[in-house]
């Protein structure tokens, strides 16, 4: 079973697959995308989530929801263009996919940290499960690197 994924108006253009390969002999898969933030230049994540082929919900049911597991891992491409983020403790959401016909999704939120001049990214899913919510965190460190600020660069 394929949900389609449906990416948000803020994901900007720059998200695709990159890979996928079936993980067991029922058909379901480990999908990869790769995520652009579409206001940082010289960053792009990788993120990892598990897709149910047909065969797993025929015999578990539960017809139209995937896992909430999920990994990224984030990395510098070049030199930093940070246009106009987000910079309180919240940050700001760079990527949201369906994972279930209503209220699951999977979600991708940028943070910077002032105080360690990096910028963090937890990939997330919105339904507690097991009462935990399931994420994975990435960070990208800007110290001593080629960065520009378009509206100068926060102090601590």
């Amino acid at each position: 079973m394929k949900l389609a994924p449906v990416a948000l108006a803020a994901c900007g253009g720059g998200n695709s697959e990159v890979g996928e390969f079936n993980s067991d002999w029922v058909g379901n898969e480990i999908e990869i995308k790769s995520l652009i933030d579409p206001k940082i230049d010289g960053v792009i994540c990788h993120l990892s989530y598990f897709d149910r082929g047909f065969w797993d919900p025929v015999g578990k049911g539960n017809w139209f929801e995937n896992p909430s597991n999920s990994s990224i891992s984030c990395l510098q491409t070049g030199p930093f263009t940070i246009r106009n983020i987000d910079l309180d403790k919240s940050g700001e959401e760079i990527f949201d996919q369906n994972q279930s016909l209503i209220f699951k999704q999977l979600a991708v939120r940028r943070i910077y940290g002032a105080d360690s001049d990096s910028l963090m990214y937890v990939s997330f899913s919105r339904k507690i499960t097991n009462s935990s919510a399931k994420m994975s965190l990435s960070t990208v460190p800007l110290y001593d690197r080629d960065v520009t600020w378009e509206r100068g660069k926060p102090t601590p």
